[in-house]
């Protein structure tokens, strides 16, 4: 799966943890690998325009994703064969996502990692203009979230363990492969 990251937000932010969470999303909603996705952090200004723009609605937001209109038989995991496509964009506003990750008592990159998999459902279909959209969207992005969290919580603790592997085996001298004898 090809995912691309731009940050023109001038927030610092771990880009390849943001594209982690959108791989683990559209690999957990049986997205093609040949599938690809862009992801664009921008400032409050651009944000402002974008939404504007596009939404009609005044101001910055969190988010916006901006799906490839002529892929739609390829969005939902329910919708027939889904092959590669070009996906279409994400464009994220950390400056904006900043003061609700502080109202949710949590980390900044915890909430760019939710408004990824946000962004991720929207392009694959998923809504929340109605109660029962909004009730299968929400249900499907905490799921997602929470494996994700999951996964890297054991990705970090395999990558622990196979240092303190590593220098076991360094200080017994197994760390150097053999050479073979004439």
């Amino acid at each position: 799966m090809s995912i691309e990251i731009a940050n023109e937000s001038g927030v610092a932010v771990d880009d390849a943890s943001i594209v982690a969470a959108a791989r683990f999303a559209l690999d957990r909603m049986g997205v093609s690998r040949l599938a690809e996705l862009s992801i664009m952090l921008v400032d409050l200004d651009v944000m402002a325009d974008l939404h504007e723009r596009w939404m009609d609605l005044p101001g910055p937001t969190d988010v916006m994703a901006f799906p490839q209109d002529e892929l739609d038989s390829v969005r939902r995991p329910d919708a027939s064969e889904a092959g590669p496509a070009l996906l279409g964009d994400i464009v994220l506003c950390p400056a904006f996502a900043k003061d609700q990750a502080r109202k949710a008592g949590h980390s900044l990159l915890d909430e760019l990692h939710l408004l990824t998999v946000h962004g991720c459902l929207h392009l694959l279909g998923y809504d929340h203009a109605e109660p029962a959209e909004e009730r299968e969207m929400f249900s499907l992005q905490n799921r997602i979230l929470a494996d994700f969290r999951v996964a890297r919580a054991e990705a970090r603790r395999l990558a622990v363990q196979r240092t303190a592997d590593d220098k076991v085996l360094g200080a017994v001298g197994l760390d150097e492969p053999k050479r073979p004898h004439n």
